[in-house]
């Protein structure tokens, strides 16, 4: 059994670096296809960019919901967004005091805490999230994306130049060799985390909640501190809320549109929870347009708290 284990841990931590290393490729192969093609730097951040930062979210929930793990399909959104807005931010903040953009304040911020209470209340009603539902959030999301480009395009944004990184023969390569790492590596991480989850007497949903979660948002984690090195503090939030109205919209909009998802009663606790940490995330940042390294240290102390909740729970109930 402990050899077991080891393997299917050894079995996790490739899938991890498939599906971060693979949504890497991915994003510099498929930028690089849109630059050579004339499409505006803006666009190309947009949508490959911020698809690139969801796939491994994407390659594990739309995974878990072909195979029937449905818990762990919306579980690793809910963990992820959690982890996005609680450590993510909260040791960026720790580090260095971060700014909000103007825009991100009056527009995406109230948006993600809107959608966020969409999902709880579907989840609420619905014990799941019906597939016409997962219809209705791809929807939106093509609308949001339409509203993201057009705004940058008033703004003149859509001007800025970039070089592509490759030539298009190795950009074609590098697009399919980085989308068939975050296929592999989604499978991977699902059969693994399902085989640990079993043989420790985890369930899917703590799985889903805690390893998953964490290790599908290292792309975010990795992005904002190299955002914070660079100096680029507005950039930190900015990614994090993209991120996450993404994993609402695009990774459970495609999982239910394919497969309905049915859920046990207990995730609703922790959906109501992400809604609560967004709603303070909002507030925070409605109070002076800033992060402090206070506000960061309490955001870091509230995922350590939800982290002793969620596994104690498993264990007691």
């Amino acid at each position: 059994m402990d050899m077991f284990i080891i393997l299917e841990v050894i079995g996790l931590i490739l899938g991890f670096v498939f599906l971060i290393k693979g949504s890497d490729i991915f994003v510099d192969g498929a930028s690089s296809i849109a630059l050579l093609l004339k499409v505006p730097t803006v666009i190309v951040g947009l949508t490959v960019v911020a698809f690139g930062t969801s796939a491994p979210e994407a390659a594990v929930s739309i995974t878990s919901s072909i195979t029937g793990s449905n818990a762990m399909a919306v579980s690793n959104v809910i963990g992820s967004n959690i982890f996005n807005l609680l450590m993510v931010v909260g040791i960026a903040a720790l580090l260095n005091e971060l700014l909000m953009e103007e825009d991100v304040l009056k527009s995406d911020l109230p948006f993600l805490t809107i959608m966020t209470g969409v999902l709880a209340l579907v989840i609420f009603f619905f014990s799941g999230i019906p597939s016409i539902i997962g219809i209705g959030l791809l929807i939106v999301l093509i609308a949001y994306i339409f509203k993201l480009i057009r705004t940058a395009g008033e703004s003149g944004s859509t001007h800025d130049v970039e070089k592509p990184k490759y030539d298009l023969k190795w950009s074609i390569v590098a697009a399919i060799c980085g989308l068939a790492a975050i296929v592999i590596g989604g499978e991977l991480v699902v059969y693994c985390a399902s085989d640990i989850a079993i043989a420790l007497g985890m369930s899917e949903t703590l799985v889903g909640l805690t390893i998953v979660a964490i290790g599908t948002s290292l792309p975010e984690l990795a992005t904002s501190l190299t955002a914070l090195n660079k100096g680029e503090t507005d950039l930190v939030i900015g990614n994090v809320i993209g991120s996450n109205i993404f994993n609402i919209l695009f990774v459970l909009g495609a999982s239910s549109a394919i497969s309905a998802i049915s859920l046990d009663s207990s995730i609703l606790i922790d959906t109501f929870l992400l809604l609560l940490f967004t709603v303070i995330f909002y507030i925070f940042g409605k109070s002076d347009q800033k992060f402090s390294k206070r506000e960061g240290a309490f955001l870091v102390i509230c995922f350590i708290g939800y982290m002793a909740y969620a596994i104690s729970m498993n264990y007691l109930f």
